[in-house]
């Protein structure tokens, strides 16, 4: 293949109607951010900040929906103990790399160590539960994957072994994160001395009267959305790979998979154990590492599971494109807006009616009188958000249920057998066999 051909692939990659919906979605949020600041009447280092939050909560959802897409949209695996998993990998580097002098005491290893041995550790735990787990279909196996989780939290959670998890109280001695630990001299001090590196990055915020807190935040995020796209591409990789293709036939059905002579049971654990280590990665990344750093066990409850499921159910299951979709949408227009857009309409029309509950709300309307129900809303919109993510999530499962870029059909052969349009020949047949990786010549 020439180098032409090559960056026609790269092209037309890059330009790809999925990935094109994507780029768009992401320029949509920041531009209904930056309004929400200025609506608010945020000055522009505090609106950028608050662009900053919502890219980053998109891109560590996106990361945790495409670890739970590997398990259930490629393998059809039905894990509720995402929490479970991602709270492996936090507590693993606070416990690795985190101080000695603090409570309870880390090992103080450097981070990339940390790091590693986090991801590692979610991914051994994930093997073993895998092993008796995955015997079990549907239900069962959710029922045992959500008990897992919480074992895991109760684990951390239980004064029992509050010397080394640091118990209800979880850590206080985070490692430091790699972006401070580039940019300052004495990482844990925000206001030290620069590094050389720092230098000219805090010297051009300082003229436009941004923060160092945010620098390095920006910077973080900016990390993150790298990591993203690394293991987008990864996962991408692996689900065209003959690996992939075994995956997908057993989520279609796993009889006919073993038929073919597939050892379906070692396929499962590898697919588990590789989105557990990723769950342990987003974990890392969100909670022992980020812009707002804490690592305890209220951070791991089951709710955040059921987050990230109703992410990917936006974004379709079986598509890594649709995953980083449905994270970003979950994250933005569904997690952060509402409470932005409350305090938007409570600031423009002055509402001060407060009523009690819902009866005194609707009751005034029989009289044309529409601000207690106003006043209502907008005090409830903590709970009025996660009855609409229900809501949202019932209308999805009835009218579309493949998601928005859903992509559970596979085609038979690994090239288009349509007419090539650029030559008006057609391509050379080329299929994937049965056993997921030999080709038919």
């Amino acid at each position: 293949m020439s180098a032409v051909d090559d960056a026609r692939g790269v092209l037309e990659r890059v330009f790809a109607p999925d990935a094109v919906k994507v780029f768009a979605m992401f320029a949509g949020i920041w531009l209904l951010f930056y309004w929400f600041g200025d609506q608010l009447g945020y000055t522009n280092p505090f609106i950028l900040s608050l662009v900053r939050r919502v890219t980053f909560l998109s891109a560590v959802y996106a990361l945790a929906v495409l670890a739970l897409n590997i398990q259930w949209g490629y393998a059809g695996l039905f894990n509720i103990g995402v929490a479970g998993f991602m709270a492996v990998g936090a507590y693993s580097v606070a416990m690795l790399s985190g101080s000695p002098s603090g409570t309870p005491p880390g090992l103080g290893l450097p981070l990339p160590l940390g790091i590693l041995g986090g991801v590692l550790a979610a991914t051994a735990i994930g093997l073993v539960a895998a092993l008796p787990a995955l015997r079990l279909k549907a239900d069962y196996l959710a029922i045992v994957t959500v008990a897992i989780s919480e074992i895991i939290r109760i684990t951390f959670n239980s004064p029992a072994f509050a010397d080394v998890t640091g118990g209800a109280s979880g850590f206080d001695n985070l490692p430091v994160d790699p972006v401070r630990t580039l940019l300052l001299t004495e990482p844990g001090s925000i206001i030290s001395e620069p590094t050389a590196l720092g230098q000219p990055i805090f010297a051009f915020a300082a003229e436009h009267g941004i923060q160092r807190l945010t620098v390095v935040n920006t910077i973080y995020t900016l990390g993150t959305l790298v990591v993203l796209l690394g293991v987008y591409l990864l996962l991408e990789r692996t689900g065209k790979s003959p690996f992939g293709r075994v995956l997908k036939a057993i989520r279609e059905d796993e009889t006919a998979a073993r038929s073919l002579g597939k050892d379906t049971q070692n396929f499962k654990v590898r697919a588990f154990a590789l989105g557990c280590g990723l769950m342990g990665l987003a974990g890392i990344i969100w909670y022992a590492m980020g812009p707002r750093a804490s690592v305890v066990p209220v951070n791991f409850r089951p709710e955040l599971t059921f987050y990230i499921f109703i992410a990917l159910i936006i974004g379709g299951s079986g598509s890594n494109t649709g995953s980083i979709l449905g994270g970003a949408l979950f994250a933005s227009l569904l997690f952060e807006a509402p409470p932005r857009v409350a305090t938007i309409i409570g600031n423009r029309y002055e509402i001060a009616a407060d009523p009690a509950n819902l009866v005194q709300a609707l009751a005034p309307i029989v009289d044309g009188e529409l601000m207690p129900l106003a006043g209502f809303l907008l005090n409830n919109i903590d709970t009025l958000r996660f009855i609409g993510m229900g809501v949202l999530l019932i209308l999805l499962v009835q009218r579309r249920p493949e998601g928005l870029l859903g992509a559970r059909k596979e085609t038979a052969a690994a090239v288009s057998l349509a007419e090539d349009t650029r030559t008006g020949t057609a391509p050379e047949r080329t299929t994937a066999a049965a056993d997921g990786g030999e080709t038919d010549e």
